[in-house]
């Protein structure tokens, strides 16, 4: 699988990101500055990482999600190829408006830095292939606006359309309906808040999130 993780001034996971695909793919992502204008050919994958992005001045994700490279993953994501944003990453999506809704700053004010329980609600992407529908994993998560709005209209569709990909197992920031990650409408985009690249090598303390990557590297897109 061939992929690439973006990089963006402040960007403090593309790191993590790109070694939890490396260690399920065998192959070293390319590291795309955010001032790039094309998605590498051949590219199955692109990584939207954690961190934050432009000191999260403005919005988390907003200025970001401005960069000459979002053009590019727009048009990549309506191609087919698989995009994930963890994080800040997931902000981002919204901003450029690869996903809908928005993350708000977390019902208790408080920069949450924690394990969390999460439900796998969809089994059926190749984002969570290697899970099973409601079953419980733990990922790390550390985001101060991570509180997931949409109105009800949008939030029905999600569910209606089996789009919510993880729900938070407990109230972890005020999201609504405690979704924790989403899929877009044809499946090959995930947002989610917490981080599997933290939750993927016996030195983590959890393998759960190497499952995401395992399923990616099983179902490349090669679409870019």
């Amino acid at each position: 699988m061939k992929s690439a993780v973006l990089v963006f001034p402040g960007s403090n996971c593309d790191r993590d990101l790109a070694v939890a695909i490396e260690q399920a793919s065998g192959t070293k992502p390319i590291m795309l500055w955010h001032r790039e204008t094309k998605i590498p050919a051949g590219v199955d994958l692109i990584g939207v990482p954690g961190g934050f992005s432009y000191g999260d001045y403005l919005r988390s994700g907003a200025m970001a999600s401005r960069s000459p490279v979002m053009a590019a993953v727009r048009q990549a994501a309506a191609r087919g190829t698989f995009v994930l944003g963890i994080c800040n990453g997931f902000q981002v999506l919204t901003e450029s408006g690869l996903l809908p809704g928005a993350l708000m700053r977390n019902a208790g004010i408080h920069f949450v830095c924690r394990d969390v329980p999460l439900t796998v609600e969809n089994s059926q992407s190749a984002f969570t292939a290697r899970y099973g529908a409601g079953e419980q994993v733990v990922f790390p998560v550390a985001h101060h606006d991570g509180n997931y709005f949409a109105d009800e209209a949008t939030l029905d569709r999600l569910e209606g359309e089996g789009r919510v990909a993880f729900r938070y197992a407990e109230n972890v920031n005020g999201s609504a309906r405690n979704i924790a990650g989403i899929l877009n409408e044809t499946g090959n985009v995930l947002g989610l808040m917490p981080h599997p690249e933290r939750a993927s090598e016996a030195a983590h303390g959890n393998t759960d999130g190497a499952r995401m990557f395992a399923g990616l590297v099983e179902e490349p897109s090669s679409k870019c």
